[in-house]
């Protein structure tokens, strides 16, 4: 790998392993509002009970913790690059005594298992943050069973996430923010319709299909919203700590009467899209 390739594999280990804590405690809040993305990759891989699953970017755990208690008989191996969000997906395991769930801290683009190893791939928001966004395809694709299944899912465009410009256009507005350069990983560095779906291909899948998944994410109150944003959203924690107290505040402030206009009956509600691109293995 690049030294540059390594140098952004090692700031999102890093990145993601300062934010494990607040991940565990945001969990139950960030698990429902991803659910569906991780429902609709569940729905494509049409799991046996004897599977073999490889959960890629599995952060916190799911949606491998799920896919182990559907294939009591097979096994699920949940892969990030971050040891401290995978200590997180151990304890839930062992609090769902599930025996065939384990744990492998690895680069995507240097994947430990032999090839065809595994009946499904599943990987929710993980190519984001890859560095070698075709590299980690390749990885996925070799270690899949021919006639294996692969489900992945990315953010949407800006304009259909609300739960996360509507903080960040706020800031951009109060600060001057750097542009990180082309291809950089991000939340929405994979967005363009189609982008994953040729990466996909170019891996080795056939019949690769791409559909939308939205809905709405529902915060109790603005400023139940300023602080998850705070604690768990990395550009965001990143953005705030180069600002000085009164441009945090009036970021609060500016936040506060954008969103308060999106209030209806005592909730927040944002919208939110992304893509579940699927294909399988010649």
């Amino acid at each position: 790998m690049e030294s540059k390739l390594e140098e952004i594999r090692d700031q999102q280990k890093a990145t993601w392993d300062k934010f494990s804590p607040g991940w565990k405690k945001w969990d139950e809040f960030t698990m429902n509002f991803l659910k569906p993305m991780g429902d609709e990759i569940i729905k494509y891989v049409q799991l046996k009970k004897t599977d073999t699953v490889l959960d890629v970017a599995t952060g916190t755990g799911e949606p491998g913790l799920t896919i182990a208690a559907m294939v009591p008989q097979g096994k699920v191996v949940g892969q990030d690059l971050s040891d401290g969000m995978l200590s997180v997906a151990k304890e839930y395991s062992q609090q769902r005594h599930l025996k065939n769930y384990e744990t492998v801290s690895c680069d995507i683009s240097k994947l430990p298992f032999p090839d065809k190893s595994f009946d499904v791939v599943s990987c929710r928001m993980g190519f984001m943050f890859f560095p070698d966004v075709q590299q980690a395809a390749n990885e996925m694709v070799r270690v899949l069973k021919p006639g294996g299944r692969l489900a992945t899912s990315v953010w949407g465009g800006p304009p259909k996430n609300e739960w996360i410009t509507s903080m960040m256009s706020t800031i951009g507005k109060n600060m001057e923010m750097p542009v990180p350069p082309p291809g950089a990983p991000g939340m929405f560095r994979c967005a363009q319709p189609g982008l994953i779906a040729e990466v996909l291909r170019k891996a080795g899948l056939k019949n690769v299909s791409e559909s939308e998944v939205t809905g709405m994410v529902d915060y109790n109150s603005v400023d139940h919203y300023w602080q998850m944003m705070n604690e768990v959203a990395a550009p965001v924690v990143s953005a705030m700590s180069k600002a000085d107290d009164k441009t945090k505040q009036k970021i609060k402030e500016d936040l506060t009467s954008l969103l308060n206009g999106k209030m209806s009956k005592g909730s927040l509600s944002l919208i939110y899209s992304s893509i579940i691109i699927k294909g399988e293995k010649a």
